[in-house]
């Protein structure tokens, strides 16, 4: 079978659309040497994709994203015989044979979230895509149920597949952590979490319950990556974005890793954490209940003395601390790109 892959986010390793792209296309070559996954893209293979060989990898420029998009690349997939073509969130209609990941619809469980361009045009696109897709495949049982709910004429199409943590956060040498820690002015007891701008991710709450919490538990808070929150704090340190290695070392000697966002599609960076040894707090919004299951202490709303008082009794149960670690080592192992990879191929079958 001949898939065309849109390929346009394979290799990076900042986002979670990336991630996905990334491991699942890696693993479906691994694993069904058989097919051929045609990666099409309006950029040149990058280095960091080595995995994929120089004759399936299609370099296709078009005037603009929309317009590669909805033309040049399912223009290309026919020129290149593809029996599936899959993408995301948008699905053009010129697409005979189409699969669309979509991730989640937090865009319609709450707009507010979204600045009204991004929430407009992710609607747009979602709804294309209903239209168009012979299956839309979404990263959790949480999130079916929701594109079902909104996208009722699309209930029988749906199909869901689990993402994992990906490989390159793994858990580093203590030696080599700590020089990669002090890189970052990183040091003594913290709590962490990833930072984001988006209002959906809910930063503010990590910050003002680790702030409260802070005379009591002696622990600073540690924001990777773009926050776009008032960190104006002395018991915060923001490091910025990080390197892999860097924040697999930040994950390994967190205290605590903190997921306030409001709602996930799925919540790679829980499973990250756990790889990694660090105890998982989260709030119950979307799939993030779904992956953390019985291994993290899921919050039962987004009351700032709520996580404050939580962060406190938790940080300070040493045994309790032990048990989610260790229970967060067995959870995170649950989830595998090979199993993800293997139920994307039963949903290209169900196409051919």
């Amino acid at each position: 079978m001949r898939v065309a892959i849109d390929a346009r986010l394979v290799g990076g390793t900042s986002t979670g659309d990336s991630t996905y792209w990334t491991c699942l296309l890696q693993s479906l070559i691994q694993l069904f040497p058989e097919f051929e996954f045609v990666c099409i893209s309006n950029q040149p293979q990058p280095d960091s994709v080595p995995f994929i060989s120089k004759e399936n990898w299609h370099f296709v420029p078009a005037k603009s994203s929309r317009w590669w998009s909805l033309v040049s690349f399912p223009l290309a997939a026919r020129k290149l015989g593809a029996q599936v073509t899959h993408m995301q969130y948008a699905l053009s209609p010129l697409v005979r044979n189409g699969v669309s990941t979509v991730h989640d619809v937090s865009f319609l469980v709450n707009p507010s979230w979204f600045t009204p361009r991004d929430a407009a045009l992710l609607k747009a696109g979602v709804t294309m895509a209903a239209r168009n897709a012979k299956r839309l495949i979404t990263v959790s049982e949480t999130s079916a149920t929701e594109i079902a709910k909104f996208y009722s004429g699309a209930k029988d199409r749906v199909r869901f597949a689990h993402n994992a943590c990906p490989p390159w956060i793994r858990p580093i040498d203590e030696p080599t952590a700590v020089v990669l820690r002090r890189r970052v002015k990183v040091e003594g007891k913290y709590f962490l979490t990833v930072g984001t701008h988006w209002a959906r991710k809910n930063m503010q709450l990590a910050v003002q319950a680790a702030e409260q919490a802070a005379a009591e538990t002696g622990a600073k808070l540690v924001v990777t990556g773009k926050h776009g929150v008032d960190l104006a704090s002395p018991n915060v340190i923001a490091t910025g974005y990080v390197d892999t290695d860097t924040l697999s070392s930040l994950y390994q000697a967190a205290q605590l890793y903190l997921a306030p966002s409001f709602h996930e599609g799925f919540g790679i960076p829980l499973l990250e954490a756990m790889r990694c040894g660090a105890p998982v707090m989260c709030g119950p919004g979307g799939a993030m209940p779904e992956v953390a299951g019985w291994a993290a202490l899921i919050m039962p709303d987004y009351d700032v003395d709520t996580w404050a008082k939580g962060i406190r009794k938790l940080s300070g149960d040493e045994s309790k601390l032990a048990e989610l670690r260790n229970l967060g080592f067995e959870r995170e192992r649950e989830f595998t790109w090979e199993a993800s990879a293997r139920k994307h191929v039963e949903i290209y079958r169900e196409l051919v």
